[in-house]
């Protein structure tokens, strides 16, 4: 435990680490809160949980097509002018959007709003994921700050939910909403006044190919395994809440989730302190395999306190798997196309929860409330052999 605190006050005592690590916090509050908030204010507004659901989705889905576009453009002409359009243009959707659902307007102008506002997303979480690759020369302080971020993000989408959920208790879901976009925009304004730009290289100009970071295969690969994991990690988003309804007590959903989240928080804590021998690409699969573990042991539990337990030890995993594909990501991206691919790395994640929650939803219904889990086991299991395969015939 001495070495292990000694590593993190070695790790801190570096010049604006903790400084960096703040920013990384307090900047990407937004991404728990907008579309919670969202989808609620929506609901409210238009009075059907289809049609709030349909315009967040089309929200994430821009979300996801808009990221590698802003990451080659970043790449080509540095991250300055795409942050200071995209900080202009996203507030502006977000309260278009809150005054076009207060007015009820058509449904299309409502999705177009969305979709703007998707496109347009200052890409804070891209551009600070991408900061610890140009921040740290060696792997072992990359997968520290890897570690520590993936934390940090837990707490974004711990607190995030926990404040929504505060104000639309106490105001409203239209005040939630406007709560949510008046944090947006106070973050933007932090991120703009710290010194996040000032690590980036300049651009330099490089021969370019149309498909970007895609033509490296070993990058496909970890895209690929990204997907697989985070497709299990949406199974899970869905499988806590339809568990709790199906023994009558669907408030406690909420619990199993935090759970699973604090567990992902304490994960990647330890992960970030611990040396290993292990080449981070066995250590990606020892992780995306360990998870299989715990999923499975839903299908075998049949009591609350059982399934908090579980919750907390399938989350254990989740950070460090994310830290590891952080890595990764970071050395195998070719200078030139280093934001792009984090972009990617986004999109595959965002894509792998939003099919997860998709399938996990049909499973709970078509199979029982217990099948999100044993599919998800599957996944992970089949994921890890199949990426320690591919490191195999390297």
């Amino acid at each position: 435990m001495r070495r292990f605190a000694a590593d993190y006050q070695e790790f801190f005592r570096q010049p604006g680490v903790p400084g960096l690590m703040a920013v990384a916090l307090l900047t990407r509050m937004p991404v728990g809160m907008i579309g919670l908030a969202l989808l609620l204010h929506l609901r409210e507004s238009l009075g059907s949980f289809a049609v709030a659901g349909g315009v967040a989705g089309v929200y994430f889905v821009a979300l996801a097509i808009g990221g590698p576009i802003q990451g080659r453009i970043m790449d080509r002409s540095g991250p300055r002018q795409v942050v200071w359009v995209t900080s202009a243009v996203h507030p502006i959707a977000l309260v278009a959007l809150l005054l076009l659902a207060d007015a009820r307007a058509p449904l299309a102008a409502i999705a177009i709003a969305a979709i703007v506002a998707g496109t347009f997303a200052t890409p804070k979480m891209v551009l600070i994921r991408t900061l610890w690759r140009h921040r740290f020369a060696d792997e072992e302080n990359r997968r520290r700050a890897f570690s520590l971020d993936a934390v940090l993000v837990e707490l974004n989408f711990t607190l995030g939910p926990a404040i929504v959920a505060a104000v639309v208790a106490a105001s409203g879901a239209r005040t939630a909403f406007a709560t949510a976009i008046g944090v947006s925009i106070a973050s933007i304004a932090l991120f703009l006044a710290s010194p996040v730009l000032r690590h980036f290289p300049r651009a330099t100009p490089e021969k370019r190919h149309l498909l970007g970071p895609l033509r490296e295969r070993q990058l496909l690969a970890v895209f690929a395994a990204t997907l697989g994991f985070t497709i299990a990690v949406g199974l899970v988003d869905v499988g806590y809440p339809a568990y709790a309804a199906s023994v009558g007590a669907t408030a406690f959903g909420g619990v199993l989730l935090s759970l699973n989240a604090f567990g992902s928080a304490v994960g990647g804590a330890l992960f970030g302190g611990l040396r290993s021998r292990l080449s981070v690409e066995r250590q990606f699969v020892l992780v995306v395999g360990a998870m299989a573990l715990p999923l499975a042991s839903h299908g075998f539990l049949d009591h609350l306190t059982a399934f908090c337990v579980a919750a907390f030890v399938t989350g254990l995993t989740i950070a460090p798997a994310i830290a590891c594909q952080s890595v990764l990501v970071s050395r195998l991206a070719p200078a030139h196309y280093a934001t792009e691919a984090f972009t990617w790395s986004s999109t595959a994640i965002v894509a792998g929860l939003g099919a997860g929650m998709a399938l996990g939803g049909w499973l709970s219904e078509s199979a029982g409330a217990k099948s999100p889990f044993l599919v998800g086991a599957l996944l992970t299991a089949a994921t890890s052999l199949a990426f320690l395969a591919r490191l195999r015939r390297a």
